[in-house]
């Protein structure tokens, strides 16, 4: 069977597009909902908080490498579906939970936890899907096109998130993300595809997710890139954590100010992915990557220099932007590597190995970053975040991405031995 399939579907990605955009929607408005009922409602401690962040990302560690084996043993398109609908159960029970006025932490936690449970099998398929709804040469703008509806999402999210919640409350504006879980849903299950089990060898779970490890680790191009990325989610778990309480306690942003903030890091990311393809073609994919890395300690650095005046805000909207246009500048090339570059056969593996890593690592950045909060303060706090993505940049930096300099150079998947 070939690595990727011969047809695309006439209109499939553009439903595919419109579910995730909304989705996207939704879940920046959660972005802006969510810490204001932890941090305000629920009076959270800085290690609830936390814990709280961390939540959504556990079930990464215990189900991502088998979630990336059966993406790749089922169909995919019946795996988001499902998983979108999860989502929205999910998320819909927090606030049934606080208007029968029962809601504590410990349960918000575990509605997360299986929040995130779904989004483990949802997000190992939306990735493996999208190879087979468009043809290759058109991956990289399809992947710029999704990020450019993510980060118009995180530009206008937020500032509905913020006046959703200084209106209707919080609880209620996450009731907005779970309904857009069920459009998504919908949507998704009336994309016509035709997709072909793997052709699978063995039965063997254990060997299976084996050679998805060998493979997202020991490929000369990804292997360093996944590790790059590990480190990046380290560090961004654990200062969006400090982030939330910088801004909500000791500057004491309202819900629609943070909400601002949130929708000045969208609209850069926005730019950002605008310009993606076109950064990507002139510099290279490799090459892209590390110019963005190289970015976020300098943003992180700022938010630490910061003083707790109006002066201080106004760098705290400075980072952020700056993190905006390196996310949205690179995240299209990242994965343009990686479908191109990944046999269809371990897409599904691969996704799901390097994500469970990923957010393994941001929800033990969360837990970390909560509890030395309670014990330096927020910004001493960031220190060492600014120096974890100081570390990303340079691993990227020391790996063959620096001299891959053309997205569209016609190498195709390497064998899984490779």
């Amino acid at each position: 069977m070939p690595d990727r399939p011969e047809t695309h579907p006439p209109g499939a990605f553009a439903r595919y597009w419109a579910a995730a955009t909304i989705s996207s929607f939704g879940a920046t408005v959660t972005a802006v909902a969510m810490p204001v009922l932890v941090v305000q409602l629920l009076a959270a401690t800085p290690l609830e908080v936390g814990l709280v962040n961390a939540a959504q990302f556990v079930p990464y560690a215990l189900l991502g490498l088998i979630a990336g084996v059966y993406t790749d043993r089922w169909r995919r398109k019946p795996i988001l579906v499902w998983a979108s609908v999860g989502r929205a159960l999910s998320l819909g029970s927090i606030p049934v939970l606080w208007f029968t006025g029962i809601l504590q932490t410990w349960m918000l936690i575990v509605a997360l936890l299986l929040f995130g449970a779904f989004s483990v099998f949802g997000f190992a398929a939306t990735q493996s899907l999208l190879p087979r709804l468009v043809p290759r040469s058109r991956l990289l703008m399809a992947n710029a096109r999704l990020d450019q509806s993510d980060a118009a999402a995180q530009t206008l999210g937020p500032t509905v998130g913020g006046a959703l919640v200084g209106l209707l409350s919080a609880p209620v504006a996450i009731v907005v993300n779970a309904v857009s879980y069920l459009v998504d849903a919908v949507l998704v299950a009336g994309i016509r595809v035709q997709e072909r089990p793997a052709v699978r060898t063995r039965l063997d779970l254990r060997a299976d997710i084996v050679e998805g490890l060998r493979w997202t680790y020991r490929q000369r191009i990804l292997g360093p890139l996944t590790v790059s990325t590990h480190v990046w989610f380290l560090a961004n778990g654990a200062a969006m954590t400090v982030l939330s309480l910088l801004a909500l306690r000791a500057l004491g942003f309202t819900a629609y100010t943070y909400g601002l903030l949130l929708t000045v890091f969208g609209f850069a990311s926005l730019v950002g992915a605008f310009f993606a393809p076109q950064i990507s073609t002139r510099l290279g994919a490799g090459r892209t990557i590390i110019l963005a890395r190289g970015a976020y300690p300098i943003a992180w650095l700022l938010v630490v220099a910061a003083p707790g005046t109006a002066a201080g805000s106004a760098m705290l909207f400075v980072a952020l932007a700056l993190q905006g246009l390196a996310m949205g500048s690179e995240n299209a090339a990242e994965q343009y590597l990686w479908q191109t570059l990944t046999p269809d056969g371990i897409l599904g593996r691969s996704n799901a190995t390097r994500r469970a890593g990923n957010r393994t690592l941001a929800a033990a950045g969360a837990l970390l970053a909560g509890i030395f909060v309670g014990v330096v303060g927020e910004r001493p706090a960031l220190v060492p975040v600014a120096l974890l993505f100081a570390i990303a940049a340079l691993v990227a930096w020391a790996s063959p991405l620096r001299h891959r300099t053309d997205p569209h150079d016609g190498e195709g998947p390497e064998p899984v031995s490779g």
